[in-house]
């Protein structure tokens, strides 16, 4: 198995890879749409179709490719194991976490629209938009240039 891994890695991190950059569009895109819901008419049409198009973003893309990303994240540890003590990783490490975090908080709002509430104020959602691009930039960074 460790040597299928090993042999494999490549391939490994590059799916890994697409995995991410699917997780993060769709965890910059959901709070805009929560925006657009904040915006439109409790019980309209528009209400409606921003009720689906989260649940159809959070259940088709962003759970998957979360789900994706830690499999094959483990699976690259599993046949790359001494990075799990170098500084740079143990930070990315902790910044995936913190993405992970906000995801299961998107989630739950998203219930929470769902259910017809309005949680939270558009600036908020505002603000979270842009939470998982500045922890994927500080990664790219740490992973690019290991500067620990």
């Amino acid at each position: 198995m460790l040597a299928f891994l090993q042999s494999g890695y490549l391939w490994i991190k590059a799916v890994h890879l697409v995995a991410v950059i699917a997780w993060m569009a769709g965890m910059m895109y959901l709070p805009r749409l929560f925006v657009y819901h904040h915006q439109s008419e409790k019980g309209g049409e528009a209400e409606r179709f921003f009720t689906l198009m989260e649940r159809r973003l959070l259940k088709g893309i962003i759970n998957p490719a979360m789900i994706a990303v830690w499999i094959l994240g483990i699976l690259m540890l599993v046949a790359n194991r001494e990075i799990i003590t170098t500084g740079w990783f143990q930070i990315k490490f902790g910044l995936v976490l913190g993405i992970s975090g906000i995801h299961g908080f998107y989630a739950a709002a998203r219930r929470q629209f769902e259910a017809g509430e309005r949680p939270r104020t558009e600036k908020f959602w505002r603000v979270m938009n842009e939470a998982p691009f500045i922890a994927l930039v500080a990664i790219v960074i740490l992973v690019i240039v290991k500067p620990f």
